[in-house]
């Protein structure tokens, strides 16, 4: 998936976007900071099951995708990933939004 989330940050640079990872694996440092190029945090497994990120967010299985808008509601959640440009669409949508709210609080 970081092929698609790194095409995302580049093609949405300077829009109300942002990228958050949450790896439930043992982190490797090196290759996270070589092959991310957005915020990522480890909340690896423990020997009591999922991390605590991953209990409060109540993860069913990865990958997990969650959109969020710009008043910090989810507003998807696809569990086991989700096409390309369904993804792109649903961002888009979200990004349109908060454009127009940003233009009636202008006025």
């Amino acid at each position: 998936m970081w092929p698609h989330e790194r095409s995302l940050v580049k093609q949405l640079a300077g829009k109300p976007f942002a990228v958050i990872g949450v790896n439930i694996s043992e982190p490797n440092s090196a290759t996270l900071k070589k092959d991310l190029t957005w915020r990522s945090i480890s909340d690896p497994r423990t020997s009591g099951g999922w991390g605590p990120v991953a209990k409060k967010w109540n993860l069913a299985g990865t990958p997990t995708i969650y959109l969020i808008d710009h008043k910090g509601v989810i507003r998807h959640k696809w569990l086991g990933g989700a096409r390309e440009t369904v993804i792109e669409n649903a961002v888009e949508e979200l990004i349109q939004e908060a454009g127009e709210r940003e233009k009636k609080a202008e006025k």
